[in-house]
Order: structure tokens, then sequence, then C-alpha cells
């Protein structure tokens, strides 16, 4: 297992956003093995979330690729490592949102015993309702759809 510098990467994501202009405070945080929890505080985050966090989840991406290119040779980059980039707490409090949807909706379902169906989802996304409401004896969850239009229905346990 290889340790990764926690300063490097931070080097690497302060270049990122310098040459984008915008200017970004950084905090990193590794969580578990090859984890790394990346926090920006920026003046105009919506720019760099986008709608939906789209722009978020593609400058994470891109950040993955551009930090293992930098931080491991050829031979190394096969090494798995995660990053959660977050921006001013949108996935923070986006989370908690989808979480307290979900057990209100299920709530909702146990008491009038008829299904809902929820929005379109990332996976992430749908994840998170699935945890939330795996526990529960008086509801069931279920992704239909094809991606990208998967969503959610929440129904009443038989």
């Amino acid at each position: 297992m290889l340790k990764i510098d926690l300063e490097k990467i931070k080097e690497i994501i302060e270049e990122f956003f310098e040459k984008m202009t915008i200017p970004a405070k950084i905090k990193i945080q590794a969580q578990k093995e090859q984890t790394f929890d990346i926090d920006i505080e920026t003046e105009d985050p919506q720019i760099l979330i986008g709608e939906g966090g789209k722009t978020l989840n593609e400058i994470q991406h891109l950040l993955k690729l551009i930090l293992r290119r930098k931080l491991f040779s050829l031979k190394e980059s096969s090494t798995n490592f995660f990053i959660n980039l977050d921006i001013v707490d949108y996935k923070k409090k986006k989370y908690q949102h989808l979480k307290e949807l979900a057990c209100s909706l299920a709530d909702e379902v146990s008491l009038t015993k008829k299904e809902k169906t929820l929005p379109i989802m990332s996976a992430a996304e749908r994840r998170i309702i699935h945890l939330e409401l795996a526990e529960r004896g008086d509801i069931t969850t279920e992704s239909v759809g094809q991606e990208p239009e998967r969503r959610i229905i929440i129904r009443p346990y038989p």
C-alpha cells in the first residue's frame, strides 16, 4: 500500500484552481486507507457546483485523474484511491436533505399504503435513499428504469 502525501495533494489541487483563476481555500482529510475528503471554500461556489452538482462531480472526476497522473508512476497507476470533493458543504447538505426526504416519504407510504415514485437520481443519491430506509420493516425500496433515468419507488411492505 502506497503512502499518499496530503501536502502534495493540496499543492496539486491549489495549482488546479489557480489555473482556473478561482480563489479557493482547500482542506484535505484522510478518512480511511486511500480515501480523502477535499473541502473547498470559495466566494462563487455555484460556478463550481453547477446544476444539480453536475459540475462538482465532473471536477471531482478530473481532479482524480490529475492526482493519479501526478502522484503515481506508470507501474503504480493502477493504485486505487478515492476522493470526495465538496464545495461549501454542498454535498453534505444535499445528502442530509435526501435522508430527510426519504424518511418523510417512507412515513407517508407507510401511513397511506400508497407507493411514491421519486424523481430521477444519480446512483450515489439513490444509494443514500436505499441505505437510509434499509432497516425499515414497513416499506421497501426499488430502483427502476435505465440509466441515466433511474429512480426509486418506495412501496408499503406487503
